[in-house]
């Protein structure tokens, strides 16, 4: 089934022993729900939210109501200012993030999802360039699009996606290069979309 990707993984989440795992998975969870919340992707416009142990996955089904814009505008920015506002109130449970927004065929089976889009986007969000940009910048979130999302939205010039922060990384997998783009600057501004795609 064809899905919209939005995977998140927290920085250096192997360093915090189990009590500081537990607080920093539910203040994850929290602000990834309120961040969709504020993009208008209700859980009736998505699969249920997928654990990933340091990490969460967001399956977005194919609807006008939930079109892949949103994922960049507002869910993206609302994400960096709620983690940035979850910071300051408490240093000691800092988060930062790794993000991608890819799209593509997921396939499903009893025991969950799988699929080459999946191996892509999670390619993408490893990149050793993503995790260096992380750790260069103070900003609590960077992000790295697909090269399709790039294509269709963010070159689009939809508001509130700015294309001139973005720079390609290439990756394997299953022996095929794919390309990516990671966003290198904070800038982020949420605005109402005007146009949807």
């Amino acid at each position: 089934m064809h899905r919209a990707i939005l995977a998140v993984d927290v920085e250096r989440s192997t360093a915090r022993n189990n009590a500081a795992k537990a607080a920093l998975r539910a203040a994850l969870y929290e602000l990834v729900e309120d961040a969709l919340g504020a993009g208008g992707i209700a859980e009736a416009y998505r699969d249920p939210l997928i654990d990933r142990g340091d990490g969460v996955l967001v399956l977005v089904r194919p609807v006008d109501e939930a079109p892949k814009t949103l994922l960049l505008n507002p869910v993206i920015p609302v994400l960096t200012r709620l983690l940035a506002t979850h910071n300051a109130a408490c240093p000691e449970q800092e988060l930062r993030l790794r993000a991608v927004v890819h799209a593509g065929e997921v396939h499903y089976d009893s025991r969950g999802c799988f699929g080459e889009s999946l191996d892509v986007a999670f390619r993408l969000l490893d990149a050793p360039e993503v995790k260096r940009a992380l750790s260069r910048t103070a900003a609590p979130l960077v992000l790295v699009t697909s090269d399709d999302v790039y294509r269709s939205i963010v070159r689009q010039g939809y508001d509130g996606i700015d294309d001139s922060c973005y720079v390609p990384l290439r990756v394997w997998t299953a022996g095929h290069e794919h390309q990516g783009w990671v966003r290198q600057s904070a800038r982020l501004t949420v605005v109402s979309p005007k146009v949807a795609g």
